[in-house]
């Protein structure tokens, strides 16, 4: 009987974040996947878990998931962690969950942390359809990429660098229009988490000013439909009879 893979969300700032069936997981699996064995090293102290550990990231993860598919095919139990939020959510995960499909291994992801969730509901933009975008392209595909987003309804969900904040927002600027709505969350959870709200123009004089740091989430308001004129098709006959309804006053 194959063994199963357990998606564990960690933390993204805030280590209270961590569930304590998270915790359980981690303490039962055979063995767990790191995207950095140094980083998750910490998590593991703090909770006690001393689980073996080895690295699994997007420089190995091609070269690596032959080996895993095999440990699960002969019964273990293992479980896969990225350096914050949910496995899978622009880090390591998918290459890993599809092979599992292909070769009928069960996968569960834990329900945790992931940075986006809270940068939504804070933003205080639609939230009940949104594009989750992630990284944008760093370079070949970026404009192309912002060029088919900008008829885009659904509030728009990025990652973005704190280095790159500036001059991703005013991309937005020119490809979305300056008085587009926007929302700036970064470190959620953690000690400095703020929220800065305003349409992209006034992100982009605002972070020009005051360059930030941390994790960086941007959110955009979606293209809303152009205003329409509603056209009485009764008004000429309304004019009319108001016409007539004045002379027969005069009269």
């Amino acid at each position: 009987m194959a063994g199963k893979l357990y998606m564990v969300p960690t933390p993204v700032g805030n280590l209270e974040d961590m569930t304590q069936r998270a915790i359980k997981v981690l303490n039962q699996v055979a063995l767990i996947l790191a995207e950095d064995t140094r980083t998750s090293g910490v998590l593991m102290k703090h909770f006690g878990i001393t689980t073996p550990m080895r690295s699994y990231h997007k420089f190995n993860e091609h070269e690596a998931t032959a080996a895993i598919i095999s440990m699960l095919e002969a019964g273990e139990d293992l479980a896969l962690v990225t350096d914050a939020g949910t496995p899978g959510i622009s880090d390591p995960g998918f290459l890993l969950s599809r092979e599992c499909r292909r070769h009928n291994i069960p996968i569960e992801t834990l329900p945790g942390a992931t940075a986006f969730v809270p940068a939504l509901v804070n933003s205080g933009l639609p939230c009940d359809r949104f594009a989750f975008e992630g990284f944008l392209p760093a370079k070949k595909g970026r404009a192309s990429r912002l060029a088919e987003l900008a008829n885009e309804p659904r509030t728009m969900i990025f990652y973005e660098s704190p280095l790159r904040l500036v001059k991703t927002l005013q991309q937005f600027v020119d490809t979305f229009g300056a008085d587009r709505e926007a929302s700036v969350c970064r470190e959620i959870s953690k000690l400095h988490d703020t929220t800065h709200n305003g349409t992209l123009k006034e992100l982009v004089d605002f972070f020009t000013k005051e360059p930030p740091r941390g994790e960086i989430v941007i959110l955009v308001a979606g293209k809303t439909s152009e205003p329409t004129v509603k056209v009485d098709k009764y008004a000429k006959f309304k004019n009319k009879f108001n016409q007539n309804m004045n002379n027969d006053e005069t009269e």
